[in-house]
């Protein structure tokens, strides 16, 4: 299927921050209430094995924005950690791989490409991808709300006026951020409603702090009272990590978001623009469930955000596209952040640059296949959620990660184990050696820089992994 220039799609991209995959309701959640997103889902597909390409926010965002692996753009974790080795003062057994603090210019942006393509571009929400300099504007966008190097609305207000935000003029007083953003996002809508638009709309949510509207807050205090529900925790590895989603601050949050999507939904109905634009939903790395109020749980999946388990790096994509694809398409077809350039590149009619690692989905949407190949990760640093140095790949239904810190190898069947409970690695040490070795081969490939041994570490001394408590959680007796 061809697009005349006239009639090509536009695209409409939701980054949530920090989602967990088990957040929304068609993900399985009968907490949180997510009518909007699930009607994405009802309209167009679901992916069940759709993942970040890191289980921190930075790496992902520029893998997302480029069609690149993170240790390409040397954005390989979260901006404003350590950047070199001989900066890190926590007290642990590797030294973490220095990164760089901001996506280079001479990388090629996904707004780049598509305004090369004649889209006109937008872009809403959170960078954190470079100090100013290196914000939207500069990298391809025609317009910025609110994106700039903080990771956090960190404003005097927070998620509500005044957000002292460079690049976003304060509303109302009692203004919600992510409504803001959603009007923001349906203006620009309406002013290019009769040429090719990409808008990029990155929430800010759900990463902390904490806050939600009082009226939601409210709403699951009284729901979740009414469930019986309570906070119940384990544990992952040093870390408390919740077991039940009940948190209601965070179920507020999660709920604001939704209304936003549904408020750019809606828009695009009331223009009669649905139809041919291209909708993706999906998050830049796993729910916060071991560190900072652990506010949600991502069971079945394991650990959470700054983990190489699956709860760090499995996220929810929904994708729509009435014209294309069939409403209600269930797909399992492992695919990562990479993959979203290349496939917007595709619809749109644009030029791919030839140094990208994901592939077009449009295949998938049009009901057809991609050829098989292995999803790869590398983390070579201590994110603030107890997660050690790791990379990981999944082949087919195995997966096998490598923990730097003990040179431990685990090996897993997400067939048969989603949860990662049952480690493999002693009763197939031919699927070990030969995942070793493709993993080995891709971290030459991509050049990923490595952990070193910190000679500062003194075992005596409480781990720099290690946290106390989140606030109300209570360590369950041993039996």
């Amino acid at each position: 299927m061809a697009f005349a220039a006239e009639t090509r799609p536009n695209i409409v991209f939701f980054l949530v921050d920090d989602l967990g995959q088990r957040d929304i309701g068609c993900y399985g959640s009968t907490f949180y209430e997510t009518p909007n997103v699930d009607r994405l889902a009802k309209e167009g597909a679901r992916f069940t094995d759709a993942y970040a390409a890191c289980p921190v926010c930075s790496p992902t965002r520029a893998a997302v924005q480029t069609g690149r692996w993170p240790q390409r753009t040397g954005v390989t974790d979260y901006i404003g950690a350590a950047m070199k080795p001989e900066l890190w003062n926590r007290n642990t057994k590797l030294l973490p791989a220095p990164y760089s603090d901001r996506l280079a210019h001479d990388e090629v942006t996904m707004a780049e490409m598509l305004k090369d393509a004649g889209y006109a571009t937008f872009f809403a929400g959170k960078w954190h991808l470079g100090p100013e300099g290196w914000w939207p504007e500069d990298q391809g966008y025609d317009h910025n709300l609110g994106g700039v190097d903080r990771g956090g609305p960190y404003g005097r207000g927070k998620y509500f006026v005044p957000y002292d935000n460079p690049r976003l003029p304060d509303g109302p007083d009692g203004e919600h951020l992510p409504d803001r953003l959603a009007n923001e996002t349906a203006k620009f809508i309406q002013a290019n409603k009769d040429k090719p638009f990409f808008a990029f709309f990155s929430f800010y949510s759900v990463h902390t702090p904490l806050q939600a509207r009082p009226d939601l807050e409210k709403k699951y205090e009284e729901k979740r009272s009414r469930l019986g529900l309570e906070a119940k925790w384990g544990m992952e590895d040093t870390r408390q990590v919740r077991l039940v989603q009940e948190h209601p601050v965070y179920s507020g949050m999660v709920e604001a978001m939704d209304q936003a999507v549904g408020k750019v939904m809606a828009k695009l109905d009331e223009l009669g623009l649905a139809e041919n634009t291209l909708v993706i939903f999906t998050s830049d790395n796993g729910g916060l469930s071991t560190s900072e109020g652990s506010p949600t749980s991502n069971l079945p999946l394991r650990g959470g955000k700054g983990w190489m388990y699956e709860g760090g790096i499995r996220e929810p994509l929904v994708i729509r596209w009435p014209a294309v694809l069939k409403a209600g398409s269930v797909i399992g077809t492992p695919v990562c952040s990479p993959d979203y350039f290349v496939t917007a590149m595709d619809v749109a009619q644009g030029k791919t640059p030839s140094k990208v690692d994901g592939v077009s989905l449009l295949p998938l949407l049009r009901g057809t296949t991609l050829p098989e190949r292995a999803l790869y990760w590398h983390y070579p640093h201590y994110g603030n959620q107890g997660g050690a140095p790791a990379s990981a790949i999944r082949e087919g239904d195995w997966k096998l990660i490598e923990w730097y810190e003990e040179g431990k190898k685990e090996l897993f069947n997400l067939r048969d184990d989603l949860g990662e409970q049952k480690d493999l690695a002693a009763a197939h040490p031919e699927k070990v050696a030969a995942l070793s070795a493709k993993l080995a081969s891709w971290k030459d490939e991509v050049g990923a820089l490595m952990p070193i041994k910190n000679p500062a570490y003194d075992p005596a001394k409480p781990s720099g992994r290690a946290a106390g408590a989140p606030k109300g959680a209570k360590k369950k007796k041993k039996k």
